[in-house]
C-alpha cells in the first residue's frame, strides 16, 4: 500500500503542475478530467502526507528517547504511544480512501424496467417495480421523469423507461439491475395457486454528449406515427421516433412527446447511456459479466432479488440478504436492503486492497 500512495503523490503532483499548463487550461474536456482527477486524490495525498508526518515524529522521538531521562523521557515516551495509536487508525483511513470512486457517482439514472416471465402478471410486477423506485426516489428527495412507457392491458408495464435526477442517485440504484422475481397468487389466478413471474431491470448512468462520441453517419433515424394512447397530436402526426446505432445495432425508439424534435432528444439521451454502458463493459471483463446478468433472460432461474408475498419476504440471492418486510420494501423503504449491498460492494474492494 505504501508503495500504491507513492504513486498516488506523484500523480497529484503532476496533475498540479499540469493545472498551470497554458495548453491544459485551454482544452476545457482536457481541463475537466485533470481538475477531477486532482480532486479526487487530494484527500488521499493529504492523508499521506499526515500520515508520514507522524511517522516522522515518531522517528525523531525513537532516535532522542535512548539519550534522554527523567520528564523529557516521559515526554518522548508519551509521543510515541500516540503515534502508535494514531497509526492503524490513519492507515484504515487511507485504505478506505483508496477504495476505486465508482465513475459514474453523482451521475442520474435512466432505469428500464421490462415484463419479462409470466404474462400479463409480470406487467403487473413491472408496475409494482416502478412504483417501489418511485416512492423511494421521493423518498430520498431526487426528482423522477418518464421518457416512455407501454402500458399492458390491465394497467401494468410492457416496459417503462425513467430517469432519476439526483447527487446520490447511482450510488444508490446501481445495484438494482437485474432480473427480479415476484411469488404470488396473480389477480388473473381464479384458483388461488402461487404463481412466479419475473421482470428485468436495467440501470444506465446518464451520460453527457462529452462523454460518447457518436457519429451521425453511424445512425439511422426513422420517424412514424405514434401508437397508443396520446394527445390531440401524438396520434396525427409523424412524432414517433426510431434510432439505430448501425456499428452495434443498438435500438432506441420514443413517442411519447408531443413532437419529433423531443421524441428525438429522449432517444439520443438513452441511446448515450446505452453506449457509454457497452463501452464500459467492454473495458472491463468483470463489468461485461455484471451487465450480462442485469438483463439476463429474465427466466425463473435468473435473478438477483426475490419478492415472496406469502412469506412477507425480500431476499437479495447476491450477498443472501432476507427482511420479512416486503410491503415496506415496495412502498419505497428500499435503503436496509441498499445499505446491505454496499456494505458488501464495501468489503469486496477493501478485500481486494482497492488501489486505483
Amino acid at each position: 500500500m505504501m508503495e500504491r500512495l507513492k504513486q498516488i503523490v506523484d500523480e497529484y503532483e503532476t496533475l498540479e503542475h499540469q493545472l498551470s499548463d497554458p495548453e491544459v487550461l485551454s482544452d476545457p474536456t482536457q481541463l475537466r478530467n485533470v481538475s477531477k482527477r486532482y480532486n479526487d486524490l487530494g484527500p488521499v495525498v493529504e492523508t499521506f502526507r499526515r500520515y508520514e508526518a507522524r511517522r516522522g515524529d515518531a522517528e525523531a522521538a525513537r532516535e532522542m528517547i535512548d539519550g534522554s531521562s527523567g520528564d523529557e523521557r516521559e515526554l518522548l515516551q508519551s509521543e510515541l504511544d500516540e503515534v502508535a495509536a494514531e497509526l492503524p487508525v490513519m492507515e484504515a483511513e487511507l485504505r478506505e480512501l483508496m477504495i476505486p470512486k465508482d465513475p459514474n457517482d453523482g451521475r442520474n439514472v435512466l432505469i428500464e424496467i421490462r415484463g419479462a416471465e409470466g404474462g400479463e402478471e409480470a406487467n403487473l410486477f413491472a408496475r409494482d417495480l416502478y412504483e417501489m423506485y418511485a416512492a423511494y426516489a421521493s423518498a430520498n428527495k431526487w426528482k423522477v421523469e418518464t421518457l416512455s412507457a407501454s402500458t399492458s392491458d390491465m394497467g401494468g408495464y410492457n416496459d417503462i423507461t425513467f430517469q432519476v435526477s439526483g447527487d446520490t442517485a447511482w450510488r444508490n440504484l446501481k445495484f438494482e439491475g437485474g432480473p427480479h422475481r415476484v411469488q404470488r397468487v396473480p389477480v388473473t389466478e381464479s384458483q388461488g395457486r402461487i404463481h412466479t413471474s419475473s421482470a428485468t431491470v436495467t440501470v444506465l448512468a446518464e451520460v453527457d454528449e462529452v462523454d460518447v462520441d457518436i457519429n451521425d453517419h453511424d445512425l439511422e433515424i426513422d420517424v412514424y406515427r405514434s401508437s397508443g394512447a396520446g394527445g390531440q397530436h401524438v396520434n396525427t402526426t409523424d412524432s414517433a421516433v426510431r434510432i439505430t446505432h448501425v456499428p452495434t445495432g443498438v435500438v432506441v425508439t420514443m413517442q411519447d412527446e408531443r413532437s419529433q424534435l423531443q421524441n428525438k432528444a429522449r432517444a439520443m439521451q438513452v441511446l448515450r447511456a446505452r453506449l457509454y454502458d457497452l463501452a464500459e463493459a467492454e473495458r472491463s471483463a468483470e463489468l461485461s459479466a455484471e451487465r450480462k446478468a442485469q438483463v439476463g433472460g429474465g427466466g425463473r432461474s435468473e435473478k438477483i432479488r426475490t419478492y415472496n408475498y406469502k412469506e412477507n419476504r425480500v431476499t437479495d440471492h447476491r450477498i443472501g440478504f432476507t427482511v420479512y418486510r416486503l410491503a415496506d420494501i415496495l412502498a419505497g423503504d428500499l435503503q436496509m436492503v441498499v445499505d446491505a449491498l454496499s456494505a458488501d460492494e464495501r468489503s469486496r474492494l477493501l478485500a481486494e486492497g482497492g488501489a486505483d
